[in-house]
This record gives C-alpha cells, structure tokens and sequence, in this order.
C-alpha cells in the first residue's frame, strides 16, 4: 500500500473548508467528549480542524457498533439536515476542535456554493456504498475476515512497513466489526503466534500477508 493514498471523499478541500467555516463557530472538546446523541433534534454540523471521533450507535445495554472514524478536513452531522433526529452518537477519540455551523446556515450555503453540495451528495453515495457493504459483510463473512478486510483497509505504509493507522484496542476492533473483545482477543493470539502481526505499543504491524481464512 502506498503512503500517498488519495484523500477520504469526506475529506473538504481547503477552499470548501474555508468557506463554509466562516460561518460558524470554533469550539474545543476533551478527549471522550460526547459531540452528538443518537435521537438528538439539533441539526449542526461539525467540521474538524483538528482530533479524531468516532460516530457509534449503542443498544439500550451499552453495546456499541463503530460506524466510522473521522479526522481533520472531514465532518459530520449532515444527516439531519432532512429535519430529522440524529441517526448516530459521535464521541471525541482525543481533544478535538471543531467549526459547528447552525443547520439553517449550512442550508443557505448549499443554495449558493454548489461546489459544496455536489460534495455533499458524494459524501452521502459513499455513506450508502459503505453500509451496502458492512451490511453485506455482517450477513456474509465471519469474524476473521471482517477483522483482516479492517486492518487490510486502514494499513499504510511507514518506513518501509505495513502499520495500521489508527491506535486501535480490541474492542475498538470488536466495536468496528460486531463482535465480541473475546473473540477479536483469540484471533490476534493466532495471528500474533502465526508471525502475521506484531503488536508494538498501541500500534499493529502487519509483518506479512494475511491468509485469506482462519
């Protein structure tokens, strides 16, 4: 994989990002500072500056499933820009500042900036190709292969080795794939023992391909 893989396609351009942020107000969070509840009426949104959330949704048990991770250059909230309620909880994964541009000003600048809403809406296809595809993978795939699609896909390349970008813990990986720490616990001890990653600190290193199946 290469270092210069091309941006998200929710990340905004400079130009975008300026704009549309000088309608707003900038705002600094702690690290695990809920931004947004599931079920919420507001229709801001955040556009990050710097920091990374996750946008989770959670069973009335405390059972979370991680929808997606977002950092600099990308934002969030503009599914209620319909007028209805929140379809997602977004936590702070690390102290975070953020532009929140009211919902009725996002509005007026889509109707004068159609750079942004044509951003918009390929935001949104690439949120539904993406669920077609986790939903696909819930009904399809086991376990394992969820988790080595997941390290496959956020692997890049430093120094010369295959690292996974973001810090993340098994149960994060657990969240991410709709399974249990237990389980995401057996597979990285085989992995681990099978030479295929090392765990250095909070970071994965993929040392070799993974197989195809477990």
């Amino acid at each position: 994989m290469k270092n210069d893989a091309p941006l998200s396609p929710s990340v905004l351009k400079d130009d975008i990002l300026e704009a549309i942020a000088a309608h707003g107000g900038v705002r600094t969070f702690p690290a695990h500072s809920v931004l947004i509840n599931e079920e919420d009426e507001t229709d801001s949104i955040f556009i990050l500056l710097s920091g990374r959330v996750k946008v989770f949704g959670a069973s009335a048990q405390g059972r979370e499933v991680i929808y997606n991770t977002l950092g600099p250059g990308e934002y969030f909230g503009e599914m209620s820009l319909d007028g209805g309620p929140r379809s997602a909880s977004v936590m702070t994964l690390e102290p975070t500042t953020c532009v929140v541009v009211a919902g009725s000003k996002v509005r007026d600048f889509l109707g004068k900036h159609p750079d942004f809403a044509l951003h918009l809406i390929r935001k949104l296809i690439g949120l539904v190709r993406h669920s077609t595809d986790n939903v696909k993978s819930l009904a399809l795939d086991d376990v394992y292969s969820r988790v080595a699609r997941l390290l496959n896909d956020r692997a890049r390349e430093v120094d010369g080795r295959l690292m996974v970008a973001d810090r993340l813990t098994q149960q994060d990986i657990a969240d991410h794939v709709g399974s249990s720490r237990e389980m995401i616990s057996r597979i990285f001890k085989q992995l681990t023992t099978g030479g295929y990653i090392a765990l250095e600190g909070k970071q994965i290193v993929l040392l070799k391909k993974l197989p195809a199946g477990w």
